[in-house]
């Protein structure tokens, strides 16, 4: 039985769901979950989490994540990316400065609000936005507070094409956040309706290009009996979280759910680790007894 994360690397023209899916009957177990939903059309890093890692896939999915993107201004659609159909349209027959693009991007870094689109898997009154969207119904949808800790230029074209105008860009996230509402935020910035027209996720969960497994890898290494090879400790679902250190005897008396001082933490969550380094549970103040740190979940 596998217990850890398997970094994938997810091709386009597949769903998050279809990749859980397939995992599942790959290795043979239910206990499959993934750490942050990637749209059909994008590719990169999707972590999954095997087995007993899945009780950590929360904290997997609260770490921050890294994409690289184009964004063509002259067009909006409505899927705000390359595969909807246009909706609003204006011509570009100047390029943007490079300057007017980096402060376009640099305004909508930090903390902000995000609509999400239609054609997304946010559910509102039972069903996913997107249904609605097949259907033709406009819903009102929730807000959405997101942090965009880096969103920078990469590269841009030389001129405009055919009335659109592209360019490539990195931003480095929070949880939740909308990449191809913030390409629609940046063509309002710069004055033009805009989509994304291509997404790669370079991070996810501390997890790098380098890292990860493709379907043909993954299925190759259990073929020969070695799917252990594609896979990572469930260090790293917590790795992001303040941690703090306990002696062996307290981390034998946590593995049987023992609660702890509240003095010995610094922050609301933290993870606590044995002297080896493995951590051992995620710990959260307790609602009802003021001085005491509870387990939220055992990593055990």
């Amino acid at each position: 039985m596998i217990d850890g994360i398997i970094p994938l690397w997810k091709e386009a023209g597949v769903t998050s769901h279809d990749c859980v899916a397939r995992a599942r009957r790959l290795l043979k177990t239910k206990k499959v979950g993934h750490s942050g939903t990637l749209d059909p059309s994008v590719t990169g890093v999707l972590p999954l989490c095997i087995g007993k890692a899945t009780k950590a896939v929360d904290y997997l999915h609260e770490a921050p994540k890294a994409y690289e993107g184009v964004i063509t201004l002259g067009r909006a659609t409505t899927t705000e990316d390359a595969n909807g159909e246009t909706v609003e349209a204006l011509a570009v027959e100047t390029a943007p400065a490079k300057q007017r693009i980096e402060e376009a991007l640099q305004a909508l870094s930090g903390s902000v609000t995000q609509v999400p689109p239609m054609f997304s898997a946010v559910k509102v009154r039972g069903r996913k936005l997107y249904e609605y969207a097949r259907e033709g119904i406009e819903v009102e949808r929730p807000v959405r507070e997101a942090c965009i800790y880096d969103f920078r230029l990469l590269e841009m074209d030389d001129a405009p094409r055919g009335g659109e105008f592209s360019f490539k860009i990195r931003v480095s996230c929070s949880k939740g956040t909308y990449v191809r509402t913030l390409a629609v935020d940046a063509g309002k910035k710069l004055g033009y309706p805009a989509h994304l027209q291509q997404l790669i996720r370079t991070a996810s969960g501390g997890f790098e290009p380098e890292h990860t497994s493709t379907w043909e890898e993954l299925e190759a290494l259990v073929a020969a009996g070695r799917p252990e090879k594609a896979v990572y400790p469930v260090d790293w679902a917590v790795a992001h979280l303040p941690a703090i250190t306990v002696s062996e005897e307290t981390a034998e008396q946590i593995s049987h759910g023992r609660v702890l001082p509240a003095a010995w933490f610094s922050e609301q969550t933290m993870a606590v680790k044995a002297e080896s380094g493995k951590p051992l549970a995620v710990y959260t103040a307790h609602p009802a007894k003021p001085g005491i740190f509870k387990p939220k979940t055992m990593l055990l």
